[in-house]
């Protein structure tokens, strides 16, 4: 039986799941509606779609590595509960081992994509795992990093995965020391690697701050311009990697403690979980209110 944009519609309107759910679940029920209903049921679309406008943004990082490669993504869902939960763990490892194995650039293309190549879609897999669970679940970022056999991941969860790290230590295979640096940025949360990767615009403009300020503490013209570079310089400490004191050793350097192993830092990735996103406020009072009036 032929599927009219009037049935999916109706579908769409019963269910609330999505338009092209509804297309494939009144396709693969030959367009009897009651049939379709449960088609979405069963496979807990109808569900799912009831929670795609709450606020997700606790969960979890997680990092996989295959050989040299590595991934690290953020999940989220609505409480911290659920990130202890074994199906949500399964959820990460299976979403990790698709990641490396399919490489899509993007979350949208990931979603799209048959998990590890076969079968169901990433998006259908976490629609099922939502509807068992009972929260919105989502994959909202991910990094893929290489290496090569002379190099280290640097790989660090925090907290049970509120904070993930993934960095490459190039040209030591110590993953010691570059799990211990991946720790220092899971601790102190620098903006950049080194003082190169500050932007020319981002350094007049603090440059011309500090200037001001020194200005304002009535300092001769003739010692600002000292007072400012040299205040600049802590400015660099506190957002650049390879400048700060390294937190297992504070006596030296970060850029110090790598070379120390014979190997440099170009770049890392931190995750921190719900970071820019609207946070959800429990009002337990009024939920337990809702549920007795229902």
């Amino acid at each position: 039986m032929a599927v009219t944009a009037k049935m999916v519609k109706e579908l769409r309107e019963k269910t609330g799941a999505g338009m092209m759910d509804c297309k494939k679940a009144l396709t693969e029920t030959d367009g009897e509606m009651d049939k379709a209903v449960e088609w979405l049921r069963e496979k807990g679309i109808s569900k799912a779609q009831k929670k795609a406008d709450r606020i997700a943004a606790e969960g979890s990082a997680s990092i996989h590595t295959d050989g040299n490669a590595a991934v690290l993504l953020e999940v989220n869902c609505e409480t911290d509960f659920v990130t202890k939960n074994d199906q949500f763990k399964t959820l990460l490892v299976e979403l990790g081992k698709h990641l490396l194995s399919q490489r899509p650039a993007t979350v949208e293309e990931a979603l799209e994509q048959k998990l590890h190549g076969e079968g169901d879609t990433l998006n259908d897999y976490i629609t099922t795992t939502v509807a068992k669970i009972g929260e919105k679940i989502s994959l909202r970022r991910f990094t893929i990093a290489e290496k090569t056999d002379a190099d280290a991941f640097g790989a660090y969860i925090h907290m049970g995965g509120n904070i993930g790290v993934l960095t490459v230590l190039e040209g030591s295979t110590d993953e010691q020391a570059a799990k211990d640096v991946a720790m220092h940025v899971a601790a102190v949360n620098p903006r950049y690697v080194s003082r190169d990767a500050v932007s020319e615009e981002e350094v007049n403009k603090e440059r011309e701050l500090l200037k001001t300020q020194a200005m304002s503490e009535g300092k001769p013209e003739n010692i600002v311009e000292k007072m400012v570079e040299g205040r600049l310089g802590k400015y660099f400490e506190e957002i650049c990697l390879l400048e700060q004191s390294f937190v297992k050793d504070p006596d030296q350097k970060v850029k110090k403690f790598v070379e120390s192993k014979g190997g440099k830092i170009n770049g890392f990735v931190r995750y921190e979980v719900g970071e820019g996103m609207e946070k959800r406020e429990d009002n337990f009072a009024e939920e337990v209110m809702s549920q007795v009036k229902k």
